[in-house]
């Protein structure tokens, strides 16, 4: 009989496609994967994965055990969450997924009312730019700036962020449009509204640096590397930085709170979403 373990780390490598990206989303190092994946093959009598020098690529046996341990994984995290929405009472810990800068400045400072009002409630805030996979419990609830398509995933805009062009006064004064250069979000984060109409706007100038921080952007276009689309929230924060002039100068990107269906009704989670609808409802000057 094989391991279960053996066969989760293996599923995990062939959905992530890689033993580094395994190993990190596993928090182990990439020997470990590649120790797991071997004890599997040899309890299962099969050859997984065919290991070149760069790479493991997945044999045809090894697509099939995967397909098998996806279902597998998926039913383990259905358990899960038929085991959290038995739970009745306003205890437990909740897991929130969210933007970085969103966590700490728009959820991180109300989160003494939500202790106050419900002490049995335990949170971890994860603030991460990779979209959290609700499907495999990575969080409970996700706040997303794109509506999520995957089934059984049920969303509710809670808001609205404001975005504008942004760059150092002394920028501005000393660069000509033409030359200007900008700031944007790494290509893992293509998919983003605002990075589409960086890029749009920003044509064929160059874009001279990218990182998925937004707070690494604010600091960046402050010292005048170049133009980056900032929330005003970020942007605001303090002074250093002005809004371009030019027609249309904001995007308006929806925010979106997410959940698995199967723990929309459970009784901490409402209360959890309800507290991150205030967050926000108290904060829409601040976000617009």
């Amino acid at each position: 009989m094989f391991d279960w373990e053996d066969l989760r780390y293996f599923t995990i490598f062939a959905r992530e496609k890689s033993l580094s990206a395994a190993a990190r989303l596993l928090k182990v190092d990439h020997a470990t994967i590649a120790r797991r994946i071997a004890t599997l093959e040899i309890a299962l009598n099969l050859k997984l994965v065919d290991r070149r020098p760069r790479s493991y690529v997945l044999t045809d046996n090894g697509q099939r055990i995967a397909a098998l341990g996806n279902k597998m994984e998926d039913e383990a995290f259905a358990v899960g969450r038929a085991a959290m929405a038995g739970q009745l009472d306003l205890t437990g810990e909740v897991s929130i997924s969210a933007p970085p800068t969103m966590a700490n400045a728009l959820i991180a400072p109300h989160l003494g009312k939500l202790r106050a009002q419900f002490p049995g409630i335990y949170i971890k805030l994860i603030g991460e730019t990779r979209i959290a996979s609700l499907l495999h419990r990575e969080s409970d609830i996700a706040v997303r700036m794109i509506r999520p398509t995957e089934n059984n995933l049920v969303a509710r805009k809670i808001g609205a962020m404001s975005f504008s062009m942004y760059a150092s006064p002394h920028y501005l004064a000393t660069t000509a449009p033409e030359n200007y250069s900008f700031i944007a979000f790494d290509k893992s984060m293509e998919n983003l509204v605002q990075q589409q109409w960086l890029k749009t706007y920003a044509a064929a100038r160059p874009i001279v640096l990218r990182t998925y921080d937004l707070e690494t952007q604010r600091i960046a276009t402050m010292q005048g590397v170049g133009i980056s689309a900032l929330p005003h929230y970020v942007a605001n924060r303090e002074a250093g930085l002005e809004r371009l002039n030019f027609n249309n100068n904001m995007l308006i990107n929806d925010i979106w709170l997410v959940v698995h269906d199967d723990l929309r009704n459970v009784p901490v989670v409402r209360a959890v979403m309800d507290f991150l609808t205030e967050c926000f409802y108290l904060d829409k000057s601040t976000i617009n």
